[in-house]
């Protein structure tokens, strides 16, 4: 990030009609009150320096915490109607938003439809779009709807006698689960579970995260991760790159962000055949365009032992930090950062042309 002496701000004077044009403001909105707060703030780093490669673009960089908006100086911001932030120093019309905001409130679309209604351009996924994916249960079953394959499962909407008989006869099974809180990332309130006994007290902590929690069956599998997103007036959905963990361990947020970690991750993942690629890059775009998503996603597959591959999950804002798969799979598709996410902002603001905010 850059000192606090370095950061400028050009506003657009308000004591004349009109504003006196000077540069693209664009709101870096990162951080949010979620268990992921601090991831956002990694990968805001990185978009940060992203944004400011462009010299047309004067970014503003807002930690969201609370309900406040705090800028790099340590003062407070208010986001008003109409697209204009107020600081202690002025007003500044901001031209496009981009939030950076792993969870709640980015991913769930609450800060789509914020922006909306104040008519704020922003880049990514749309509100309904960002929800249908935050949320595995919806997730599974539009991919269901679809006939895109992905893991056996059933979903619990309470902690009631029923739903845990439900949840025994499940395990019984397979033998083999995992518990997660359905509307949660970066595997916050996700448990492996392989003994009976354990299963009652495991959907308890995942329903304190959640108010859905879903069981899938525990696959045998090679963890696969393709980016998808548009650029030049295209849909991109690259080759997937591999997570690669180290033998029975689980992907704990632990594991994923610790320095500690011995994931590792790579984009030329060994022993794919051709057809299993185009297989994979196929249901991913059908994902994408069914479930109306916009400008950028990360769609993780499993493969299975036997060969099934199996969609897993989608993030509608992926992480952008050291170790993340979508910059990385993005610029080795050969395609930059910079230029994907000057797009994305060229689009956003088409879009306020149109009326569409």
């Amino acid at each position: 990030m850059p000192d606090k002496g370095k950061t400028k701000i050009l506003l657009r004077i308000r004591d004349k009609p009109g504003f006196l044009y000077m540069a693209l403001n664009i709101l870096l909105v990162c951080g949010g009150d979620g268990a992921e707060h601090e991831i956002s703030l990694i990968s805001a780093d990185y978009i940060l320096k992203c944004l400011q490669a462009n010299p047309n673009f004067n970014v503003i960089y807002a930690c969201l915490h609370q309900g406040k908006y705090l800028l790099k100086d340590g003062t407070v911001a208010t986001l008003g109607e109409d697209a204009t932030l107020t600081t202690p120093q002025g007003v500044i019309k901001i031209d496009c938003a981009v939030p950076c905001l792993h969870g709640t409130p980015g991913e769930t679309g609450d800060i789509q439809s914020y922006f909306k209604l104040l008519h704020v351009p922003y880049i990514g996924c749309g509100p309904e779009a960002s929800q249908r994916c935050f949320d595995k249960v919806t997730t599974k079953l539009y991919l269901s709807a679809l006939g895109i394959p992905n893991s056996p499962y059933i979903w619990l909407n309470n902690l009631n006698e029923t739903a845990l008989k439900a949840a025994h006869a499940f395990f019984l099974v397979h033998q083999d689960v995992y518990v997660k809180a359905a509307s949660q990332g970066s595997s916050v309130g996700c448990y492996h579970v392989t003994k009976l006994e354990d299963l009652d007290d495991t959907i308890a902590q995942a329903f304190t995260f959640s108010d859905t929690v879903l069981i899938e069956k525990n696959i045998v599998h090679r963890e696969l991760e393709v980016a998808a997103y548009e650029i030049d007036g295209k849909l991109v959905v690259t080759n997937p790159g591999e997570i690669i963990m180290p033998q029975n361990v689980f992907y704990t947020y632990e594991e994923k962000y610790s320095k500690n970690s011995g994931t590792v991750t790579t984009v030329q993942p060994q022993g794919l055949s051709d057809s299993q690629k185009q297989h994979i890059r196929q249901l991913a775009e059908q994902a994408f365009k069914a479930l109306k998503l916009r400008d950028l996603s990360r769609i993780d597959f499993f493969l299975s032992d036997s060969g099934e591959i199996l969609i897993n999950e989608i993030n509608t804002f992926p992480g952008m930090t050291p170790i993340s798969m979508f910059p990385k799979l993005l610029e080795h598709h050969g395609d930059k950062m910079t230029a994907f996410l000057s797009g994305c902002i060229e689009r956003a603001l088409a879009r306020k042309a149109q009326g569409q905010y």
